[in-house]
């Protein structure tokens, strides 16, 4: 497995090119890649100012709700939360690596795109905070890949043990917004090497 964090799609290209002109490339086949770029889902924030703009008669997508979003968002990006999310760095004491793709469930019954903005909200919070459990012990990048894979996200995780990996996505699949809505690709899991 190989995972690139780059800055731009032309600098992956550009690790990718140089990746295949090296030794390891010219040995290597790769059966599988996924491109994705990292986010920060803005669940709690959109629904908060949805709520807002209801009260004071207003809609999602008026102006004033425009002009806060794009406030809001701003200062979230400028946060240390956020913006370890966006810019991760490969921790140094955690060696292995999982990585899943995984899209949201667009079954008749259970669309994960026709619940509410507040129960899209709801869900991902109670998400989180099962995965915080694992926090120091296994670190994630959350990466989007709507409109560039076939799978809407990649979860990429570290960690020092690998079984930590297997603890916390059994925790997160009992989790409502993944045993209703989360569909999961393959599971690539390998170890950090020096080259």
């Amino acid at each position: 497995m190989v995972i690139h964090f780059r800055d731009s799609l032309d600098s992956i290209a550009a690790a990718q090119d140089e990746l295949a002109r090296s030794q390891l490339g010219a040995i290597v086949d790769p059966a599988y890649t996924f491109l994705s770029v990292t986010e920060a889902g803005l669940y709690h924030l959109t629904a908060e100012l949805a709520r807002a703009a209801a009260s004071r008669g207003g809609s999602v997508g008026d102006d004033e709700y425009t002009r806060a979003l794009a406030e809001r968002a701003r200062a979230e990006k400028e946060s240390a939360h956020v913006r370890k999310r966006l810019y991760p760095e490969l921790p140094a004491d955690m060696p292995y690596v999982s990585f899943y793709p995984m899209s949201k469930r667009r079954d008749a019954t259970q669309n994960w795109y026709t619940l509410t903005l507040d129960e899209r909200s709801r869900l991902m919070q109670a998400h989180g905070l099962t995965g915080r459990r694992y926090a120091g012990r296994v670190q994630q990048v959350i990466s989007g890949a709507i409109g560039l894979d076939k799978w809407e996200w990649g979860v990429t995780l570290f960690a020092r043990d690998p079984l930590e990996f297997k603890k916390l996505v059994t925790d997160m699949r009992f989790d409502e917004v993944s045993a209703k809505y989360a569909e999961f690709g393959d599971f690539y899991v390998g170890k950090i090497i020096s080259v």
